[in-house]
């Protein structure tokens, strides 16, 4: 179902401050019943500095 308004806009601060929390996008997908692309575009209209991808580095072998 299309989420618009006020509920659009509650929708996104929720996602926003658990993203900036650490949460991942797919994480969010998830939890929400929602596409990547849904949360992805949402972030974004917010104006989420969205992480790079991969995970921890491996640290040089001496």
């Amino acid at each position: 179902t299309r989420v618009t308004g006020t509920e659009r806009d509650k929708l996104a601060t929720d996602l926003k401050k658990r993203y900036d929390s650490g949460e991942s996008i797919r994480a969010l997908a998830h939890a929400t019943g929602r596409s990547y692309g849904f949360i992805h575009r949402i972030l974004t209209e917010t104006g989420v500095a969205l992480r790079g991808r991969g995970g921890a580095t491996r640290k040089a072998v001496a």
